[in-house]
């Protein structure tokens, strides 16, 4: 990977990919491979659905988007194929898993690095390895010899298991899980590859005079630099230079593999219906893209009570919020992005100022920056200036498959 490897990217074996797709019986459960079909799909889907029975803190995600991340339609699979896994215990799921290969991930990174993502399993260890074996084996099938996750289905979807602050629910497109996950995977072999940050900010103790002056020293220094909103009507255009920020600003992360034209279109087309006018700014310099900022309201608030289901009686107090009638307390910023030579100049002040213009006479009173590299320190320097705090962790877990799985 791009900062450290961490004994991923060893040159593998070209091994021709075979057609069996491993499957487990065990005394009390089965582990059994799903198509990527609509019924299967549909089952894997519903399998959190008996994890979190009576967890309050979990939210269901929309079933209807979801889907569409498993689907044909989803770009993704142009360069990656998946496969699905589910665990079964006296006919009902108490688990799943998705192993992956993603083609741009390993030309980028090395050739051998398999993905597991949509983990979710009860507390049984035994399960949670048979889970984890079928996709190390599927995965030496074809030749990879490490295992990295969970990614859903990349670095540019929800990534990473929650290891701390698990006293709240997720905020909008962030992973959440019980607290044992992390004790099944390290009870498997799997160790810490990188930890990934969300910091929380209260608005209301922020200093927002200080930054407020940063955007104002900003704008008065580098005139030649605009500011303006990313609009609905706009959206269509404004992509092609929002991928071209996003593209070079992370491109030394770890882990970074950037986004085909088709995969930002789907993105967009996801997000749009959920984008708030004013949360979403680019900065240009005499009309070439120099940064962007990507926050949205946590409508994580509304989607909780409908239950993954659009048709729920949960919808009558969701609709609020999804009218923009009313508004969340908290938003999340997804992506501050700001190409090289434009770095260290206060644009990051500027937008923020902007977005918070927006957002505080709206109602909003915090803000979780999400997720941020455990290593990225300019960034982590900037959120704590401005009052940010890390309040919870999320873990990438790495391991080698074993030779007596291929």
């Amino acid at each position: 990977m791009s900062e450290t490897r961490s004994g991923i990217g060893q040159a593998a074996p070209a091994v021709a990919q075979r057609s069996p797709v491993f499957q487990s019986v065990r005394a009390d459960f089965t582990v059994r491979p799903l198509a990527r079909d609509r019924s299967g799909i549909r089952r894997f889907l519903k399998v959190p659905y008996h994890i979190y029975a009576g967890d309050p803190n979990w939210v269901a995600p929309l079933l209807i988007d979801a889907a569409k991340v498993f689907s044909d339609a989803n770009p993704f699979f142009e360069h990656a194929r998946m496969q699905l896994w589910i665990a079964e215990a006296q006919g009902k799921p108490i688990g799943r898993i998705a192993g992956i290969i993603d083609d741009h991930f390993n030309q980028r990174h090395g050739p051998d690095t398999a993905i597991f993502g949509f983990f979710e399993c009860v507390n049984r260890p035994e399960a949670a390895r048979a889970l984890f074996e079928a996709a190390a084996r599927w995965a030496a099938d074809q030749g990879m010899r490490h295992l990295l996750g969970p990614l859903n289905p990349t670095a540019n979807d929800e990534c990473g298991l929650l290891v701390k602050g698990f006293h709240s629910p997720p905020v909008l497109m962030m992973p959440y899980n019980p607290p044992y996950y992390p004790a099944l995977l390290e009870g498997t072999g799997f160790r810490k590859a990188k930890d990934l940050l969300a910091f929380y900010i209260n608005l209301e103790r922020s200093p927002l005079d200080k930054l407020r002056r940063l955007a104002e020293v900003c704008r008065r220094r580098h005139p030649e630099i605009t500011f303006r909103p990313v609009r609905r009507r706009t959206v269509p255009g404004d992509l092609a230079l929002i991928k071209e920020v996003y593209n070079e600003a992370w491109e030394e992360n770890w882990g970074f593999v950037p986004m085909t034209d088709a995969e930002i279109d789907f993105l967009a087309e996801r997000l749009k219906p959920l984008l708030l006018e004013g949360f979403v700014w680019l900065a240009e310099d005499r009309g070439r893209p120099a940064a962007f900022m990507l926050a949205l309201p946590d409508y994580n608030v509304a989607f909780r009570p409908m239950r993954g289901r659009v048709l729920s009686p949960g919808l009558f107090r969701a609709l609020p919020y999804l009218l923009k009638l009313k508004h969340p307390k908290l938003a999340r910023v997804l992506a501050f992005g700001v190409k090289k030579n434009y770095r260290n100049r206060g644009l990051e002040a500027a937008m923020l100022t902007e977005g918070l213009a927006v957002g505080l006479p709206l109602g909003f009173r915090a803000a979780e920056a999400s997720w941020i590299l455990e290593d990225n320190l300019p960034m982590r320097r900037i959120i704590e200036t401005f009052g940010g705090t890390p309040y919870k962790v999320y873990r990438i877990y790495e391991k080698p498959i074993e030779h007596a799985a291929e």
